[in-house]
C-alpha cells in the first residue's frame, strides 16, 4: 500500500492546513471535496502558497452520500476524516446536524477500515468533551470526559460532534479495532487564513472587529492554532501510541474578553472591537431569538481548560502562545480586506 492520506473535506481551514503539511512531508494526498471545481480552488491556494502539489488528487465524495467513498479509500495507508457539517448560522432542532456527521463518520470509518486503512484520524471537538451540566466556574478537560447529548441545554453543533464521535468509538470497540482510530479534538481554532477558507473558524475575529458585539460573552476556551493543529493530526496519525486515544488540540485558555484586549492593543485604531464583558441576562434574551448565541448559554461563566499534556508527549507538539494564533488570524484576515 503507497503512502497515501485520504482527507475529507479537503477545502476546510484545518484540512487545508492538514493537506499542506502532508504534502511537505512527501504524502500523496487525496482529497474529497463535495465540488471539483470549488475544490480546486484550494489547489491553487496550496500551490500559490508554495506546496507541491504534483501528489495531490481530488475525488469528489457527499458526506450525506455512499457514493465515492469506497472508491476515495481505495489505496489509502491513512485517513483523515475532518469534513463535517458547520453552519454559521447553528440549527435550532437540537438533532439537525446530527445524520449526516454521523452517518459521514460511519462511511469513512467503515470503508477506510475495511480497505485496509492503518489508522484513520477523526476530528472531533472540545465541544464533544465540555457538553456537561454542572461544571461550574471552572472545567479542567481530560481525556476521558464525554459531553451529554442529551442534555437540552447543548447546541446542534456540539450535538452532533459528540453523537458523531460516540459513533466511532462504538463501532471500532465491538470490532476490536480501536487502535486503528485516533480522534483529535481541538478547541478555538485561530491562526492564519493562509488559504482563504476560514469559514466559520475565524467568525469570532471578524465580528468583533464588525462591532456587532459592543461587549463579549464571558466565554474562556482552549485556543489552538491552525499550524499546531495541523501537526497534531498529522503526528496522530503516525505515532505508534496514538492509536484508541483522544487528543485535545488546546493549549492557553483565555476568556473572550482578553481576546479582545489582545486585538486592541495590537489594531488601536479598530474603533468598534469590544471592551468588557456583556450581561449574561442580556445573552440569554439575545439567545431567544439568535441561535448562534443561544448555543453558547450553557458555556457562560465557565474556565474550560485542557489538561493536554500527554498530547505533547505523544505528538511533540507544543502549541504556539494564544497571542500568536490570535494575531495571526487578524492579519491575515486584514491582509485579505476581511476585517
Amino acid at each position: 500500500m503507497s503512502d497515501t492520506v485520504l482527507v475529507t473535506g479537503l477545502s476546510g481551514f484545518i484540512a487545508s492546513h492538514v493537506s499542506a503539511k502532508l504534502l511537505d512531508k512527501g504524502y500523496n494526498v487525496r482529497g474529497s471535496v463535495r465540488n471539483l471545481n470549488k475544490g480546486a480552488r484550494i489547489v491553487e491556494a496550496l500551490k500559490e502558497a508554495g506546496h507541491n502539489t504534483e501528489n495531490l488528487e481530488l475525488v469528489e465524495a457527499d458526506l450525506k452520500s455512499d457514493a465515492g467513498w469506497k472508491e476515495a479509500v481505495q489505496g489509502c495507508r491513512y485517513i483523515q476524516h475532518i469534513a463535517s457539517p458547520f453552519p454559521i448560522e447553528g440549527p435550532r432542532e437540537r438533532e439537525a446536524l446530527v445524520p449526516e456527521a454521523r452517518a459521514g463518520a460511519m462511511r469513512v470509518v467503515e470503508q477506510g477500515l475495511g480497505a485496509g486503512a492503518e489508522r484513520i484520524i477523526i476530528t472531533s471537538s472540545l465541544v464533544a468533551m465540555i457538553g456537561q451540566a454542572g461544571r461550574g466556574h471552572k472545567m479542567l478537560v481530560t481525556e476521558d470526559d464525554w459531553s451529554d447529548p442529551d442534555w437540552k441545554a447543548l447546541g446542534a453543533y456540539a450535538v452532533s460532534k459528540t453523537r458523531a464521535e460516540k459513533a466511532v468509538w462504538d463501532y471500532v470497540q465491538r470490532h476490536d479495532l480501536q487502535e486503528r482510530v485516533t480522534s483529535v479534538n481541538p478547541g478555538l481554532v485561530f491562526g492564519p487564513d493562509t488559504f482563504d477558507n476560514s469559514g466559520a473558524s475565524l467568525e469570532l475575529i471578524k465580528l468583533m472587529f464588525s462591532g456587532e458585539f459592543p461587549r463579549v460573552p464571558k466565554l474562556a476556551f482552549p485556543i489552538i492554532d491552525v499550524r499546531d493543529c495541523a501537526a497534531i493530526h498529522v503526528a496522530a496519525m503516525e505515532a505508534k501510541d496514538a492509536g484508541g486515544r483522544r487528543l485535545m488540540a488546546a493549549g492557553e485558555t483565555l476568556w473572550f474578553k482578553d481576546v479582545a484586549d489582545i486585538l486592541r492593543r495590537a489594531y488601536p485604531d479598530a474603533k468598534k472591537l469590544p471592551k468588557g464583558d456583556m450581561p449574561n441576562f442580556i445573552l440569554k434574551l439575545i439567545g431567544v431569538f439568535d441561535s448562534r448565541v443561544k448555543a453558547i448559554l450553557p458555556d457562560i461563566g465557565t474556565l474550560h481548560m485542557a489538561d493536554a499534556g500527554y498530547v505533547s508527549a505523544l505528538t511533540k507538539v507544543i502549541p504556539r502562545p494564544a497571542k500568536e494564533a490570535i494575531l495571526s488570524a487578524a492579519e491575515s484576515l486584514k491582509s485579505q480586506g476581511k476585517l
